[in-house]
């Protein structure tokens, strides 16, 4: 049996995470195209560490993430790729469904599930070719959650990936 696509299941672009040296500097440039800062947080960590602001601008979200140290993983995606796309998060209506299409397809997950009120949200292991890393999510109405961005994270920290 062929694979089936994901693409009756993906609702569209939840957010783009932007890899940035310096979140305070970055931020005057999307304020100039319109976005709005929603929030401010950070994850702590030995790799996991890192600052990420939320913008939005009418259905677009931004995240800007910039590493804490030069041990964090923002900063060696930022070493090896360039500042930039760190990743895309795909809405997705069912993630369980989502993730078993993507196993059938041979894609694996680098992160478990992780959950929080009215939001679940997993990585896909990063397309090596590309340095992109896919994100799927699915959420009812729930903001970031500070708790999911940082289990994620230390999933990657704890597989030394970033």
């Amino acid at each position: 049996m062929p694979t089936e696509h994901l693409s009756d299941l993906i609702l569209g672009i939840d957010h783009v995470a932007l890899a940035v040296c310096d979140i305070d500097s970055a931020l005057p440039i999307y304020a100039a195209l319109g976005f709005k800062l929603l929030d401010r947080s950070e994850v702590h960590g030995e790799h996991s560490g890192m600052l990420y602001a939320t913008l939005k601008s009418r259905d677009a979200t931004l995240v800007l993430v910039q590493g804490t140290s030069p041990a964090s993983q923002v900063s060696q995606f930022i070493d090896k790729f360039g500042a930039g796309m760190h990743h895309v998060a795909f809405a997705v209506s069912n993630l369980d469904e989502a993730l078993r299409r993507s196993y059938e397809a041979g894609i694996s997950t680098d992160t478990p599930v992780v959950s929080d009120t009215g939001i679940r949200q997993t990585f896909l292991h990063r397309d090596e070719r590309t340095g992109v890393r896919i994100e799927l999510i699915e959420r009812h109405d729930a903001p970031f959650s500070e708790q999911n961005v940082e289990q994620l994270f230390r999933s990657l920290e704890a597989k030394g990936l970033y």
